[in-house]
């Protein structure tokens, strides 16, 4: 790839053509008044499928970047680790002011509710790899639509599925982009009924995954049809594209029918003979109408321009009333091709067509997203500021991330207006994640001391931003860690957190090299927790500084911008990556265990049972919480899970942390001032599954039950400092005579490569403990799919071990999956209690050996 060459100033000249930027900064803040004159959009896909490439001819359009350059420049990675990398990390706003003249889009089909022909279009351009996926919930969140980006060789992947879900749970509305059509033509050579059924399936898959997930409350049918002009065909990189209305439009003339009428014909069954003039449903391939009238010119024009028939080429060109400038015919090959399909059909004509015929205006969206988004009733003022869309209403404003200013170590919050107008300098009510309302806590009463708009490399001040935008704050970085609400009304609620798809377990521990960059450290690691979405940073009780992340890749940028920005490159020891296991047990208990508390007045009797896998992902994905109502829940248990209603009934904390998935059961029969007993208890239970007793880790998938209590008469003698201790012990005990285990995160890893690359694949998988549960061939391409777990401990190095043994043509995508049992008793010697748990418990500063059960269970 060609290096970018970073923009410092306003781009106003580039190389040999100058363009001048088409709109001012005023201009930009009159349209911001008009809500249903907005767009606000993200680009997401799968890694590598173009999203910044095709976001250029958008970019070019408005006059920010020459056309010559657009597709290769990148103008929103502005990272100079993205651009050497070749990999877009943080997602990045741009606003683009647009005027449609009346040949683009006529009056019949403007959007109904539109006023005027200037359309302001937010675009965030968000990250595909999997580490990533964090901003890309970071950016669905204050956009409205989505373009879903495919490539037409490669098709819908597992990320394409996964950010298409996140899309449609924050009601989202996609269209489809197909893109890299250049491939086929160039380097497959396909022919136009293989491109055509590679396109079909590309829309099916999109289709089915959003019929899946689509929410009702949206009301319309969500799926994308070509015919109906929400899918663009397009080359991002050579800066060309279509929908079909598109075409429609120039053939309907020299046919003479009703453009909706020719858009029918040119997808799906429809063949033109020729020879007869004829429209028929059913005749060869090559007379299938989008094949005849827009692939085959398509192609037929890219063949002159790499042939050098130029004289064909002119003749071409007239019939198509495509102007060219004279140097422009002068080019060869590729860069002829270029500059002729631009002219012909450039891509941002295509693109913006279908936003803004397609992608809701904030007016329309907020209707449907409000509940979603509001933590609130519905009908107090704010509420119905967003659901209305309303300037004058309570200011309601999420930011949703913190982007690095250009003061080191400031930061500007980036988020949108859903309600209201912001201006600065006003005192507002800023709202951390913690809020909970009619609280004091987290929530700071600040003004805002300066607002900017984004624009890709630069950012541009403004007085305020009414609703529907995005817009940057500077000066609430020291109120907000990462996320929060921005709101002006004294009974505002704050709005929904975010939920990422991805969780992190890989572990890093940090310390400086020179003990005096301390302070340092701390103050970096500050910063870091506020620049990216996802990590988190905990001071572990040995005094080391861990850094949690969602894999690999994402781990290594973490640290490097820690040490390179955030802490001025002083030197760093970083730890290897260390992965965090969960304890659990496969036995119920056979015998009752027994403590005594410590002045021998109090008896605990305990035992536990393991949960189950499926309702231990229940629990874990928030289908049962504590909050639940106690009959409902109880009767599940017992209907799904054979429980006793009884026991069902009486559960008394989810741990750790309040939702996490082990329980605590009374399932005591008549023992008095037991609710005497509850803090105590629950708190011991908290202790516990946080910090199990092979090695200290949390515990998953463990219920125990309390059997019996015998306690002292007087109440001084059972207080929390003789019940809590005991309660941990008696549960240490239970767990270690239930035959506990261990059990590791697992990734699942899509890989996708040739036949040849197999065998490779197989070999890395097998060293590394990884199993292989699916393969299968993409349906018109060389190339398969496999998809296997691997433990997240093995899979360090995985990425470029694998490359190595496939030769680079394996491409693996590594998301946290599940937790899987780890074979090997930690009880009895062996690989798993010497290495491993031993490994474990010298890294927490324990004693390697496991205490001995008679420390925790006691004899009557």
């Amino acid at each position: 790839r060609v290096p970018i060459f970073a923009l410092t100033s306003v781009p106003r000249s580039c190389g040999h053509s100058c363009t001048m930027v088409n709109f001012t900064i005023p201009m930009l803040r009159a349209i911001m008044d008009r809500p249903k004159q907005i767009r606000n959009m993200s680009v997401i896909a799968h890694v590598d499928h173009g999203k910044s490439t095709l976001t250029d001819s958008l970019v070019a359009a408005a006059g920010i970047i020459a056309m010559a350059t657009a597709g290769d420049q990148r103008l929103t990675d502005t990272r100079a680790d993205e651009a050497e990398r070749g990999i877009t990390i943080k997602s990045t706003g741009i606003s683009l002011y647009n005027e449609i003249s009346q040949e683009e889009i006529s009056d019949d089909r403007m959007p109904k509710d539109s006023e005027g022909r200037e359309f302001l279009i937010n675009l965030i351009d968000s990250p595909g790899h999997v580490d990533f996926s964090a901003e890309v919930t970071a950016a669905l969140r204050i956009t409205d639509g989505a373009l879903v980006v495919v490539d037409s060789i490669d098709g819908v992947s597992v990320q394409t599925e996964t950010v298409l879900r996140q899309a449609l749970a924050e009601r989202i509305k996609p269209v489809l982009a197909i893109n890299k059509l250049d491939r086929g033509f160039l380097e497959l050579q396909l022919d136009s009924e293989s491109m055509y059924s590679n396109f079909t399936k590309h829309v099916e898959n999109v289709n089915v995954t959003i019929s899946t997930y689509h929410d009702s409350a949206m009301g319309e049918d969500l799926q994308v049809y070509p015919e109906k002009g929400t899918v663009a065909f397009s080359a991002g990189l050579h800066g060309w594209a279509f929908t079909i209305p598109q075409f429609a439009r120039i053939y309907a003339k020299k046919f003479g029918v009703s453009v909706d009428k020719m858009t029918e014909r040119l997808w799906g069954e429809n063949y033109f003979v020729a020879a007869e003039k004829k429209w028929s449903s059913e005749s060869e391939a090559s007379h299938r109408a989008f094949n005849m009238f827009i692939l085959d010119p398509i192609g037929k024009v890219i063949q002159c321009c790499m042939n050098d028939q130029m004289d064909k080429l002119q003749k071409m060109l007239t019939s198509l009333n495509v102007t060219m400038k004279k140097d422009d015919l002068e080019l060869r090959a590729k860069p002829l091709m270029k500059r002729v399909m631009q002219a012909w059909l450039p891509a941002h004509k295509a693109l913006l067509e279908m936003m803004i015929c397609h992608l809701p205006s904030p007016h329309a969206a907020q209707r449907y997203r409000a509940e979603l988004l509001y933590t609130g009733p519905a009908d107090d003022a704010t509420c119905s500021g967003i659901r209305n869309c309303d300037p004058n209403a309570p200011l309601c404003l999420y930011v949703s991330k913190m982007v690095p200013g250009a003061d080191k170590g400031r930061f500007i919050a980036f988020g949108r207006v859903f309600s209201g107008t912001i201006t600065s300098g006003v005192k507002v009510r800023i709202m951390g994640p913690n809020y909970v309302p009619g609280q004091k806590g987290d929530l700071n009463i600040k003004s805002i001391q300066r607002i900017v708009i984004f624009m890709g490399r630069r950012q541009d001040p403004v007085e305020s931003v009414p609703v529907g935008n995005t817009c940057g704050m500077v000066g609430v970085d020291q109120f907000l860690v990462k996320t929060g609400t921005i709101c002006s009304a004294e009974d505002a609620f704050p709005m929904k957190d975010m939920k990422f798809s991805v969780s992190p377990v890989v572990r890093c521990a940090v310390e400086p090299k020179n003990p005096q960059d301390l302070p340092k450290l701390v103050e970096g690691l500050k910063r870091l927790a506020k620049s990216d979405p996802m990590v988190i940073i905990t001071i572990e009780e040995s005094g080391e500084h861990i850094v949690a992340g969602a894999g690999e890749l994402h781990m290594e940028i973490c640290l490097k911008d820690l040490q390179d920005d955030f802490m001025n490159g002083a030197p760093l020891k970083i730890s290897d990556p260390v992965v965090s296991y969960r304890e659990t047990v496969t036995e119920e208990t056979g015998q009752e265990c027994m403590s005594k508390s410590p002045n021998k007045h109090n008896r605990l009797y305990f035992k536990c049972a393991p949960l189950g896998d499926e309702l231990t992902d229940h629990i874990d994905k928030g289908e049962m919480t504590p909050r639940d109502d106690i009959k409902i829940r109880g009767r599940v248990l017992a209907d799904d899970y054979g429980w006793d209603v009884e026991i069902a009934r009486k559960i008394w904390a989810f741990g750790p942390d309040i939702s996490g998935p082990n329980l605590i059961v009374d399932a005591t029969k008549a023992v008095q001032f037991l609710n005497e007993l509850k803090d105590s208890v629950v708190g011991g239970f908290n202790w516990v599954t946080k910090e199990g007793v092979m090695c200290e880790e949390n515990m998953r998938g463990i219920v125990f039950s309390i059997l019996d209590v015998t306690m002292h008469a007087d109440a001084i003698h059972r207080g929390g400092g003789q019940i809590i201790p005991t309660a941990r012990r008696v549960m240490y005990a239970a767990q270690m005579i239930s035959e506990p285990r261990l059990m590791e995160p697992m990734f699942l890893v899509e890989i996708t490569c040739p036949e040849g690359a197999m065998g490779g694949i197989y070999s890395c998988l097998n060293r590394r403990r990884g199993m292989v549960f699916e393969e299968n061939q993409r349906p018109g391409t060389p190339l398969y799919n496999v998809k296997a777990y691997l433990p997240v401990a093995e899979s360090f190095g995985f990425d470029s071990d694998l490359r190595a043994q496939t030769s680079g043509q394996a491409f693996p995508q590594c998301v946290f999956d599940h937790w899987q049992l780890m074979p090997g008793d930690p009880m009895v010697e062996g690989k798993t209690r010497d290495e491993l748990i031993a490994g474990i418990r010298k890294r927490k500063g324990l004693t390697p050996e496991m205490p001995p059960l008679d420390r925790y269970k006691d004899k009557l």
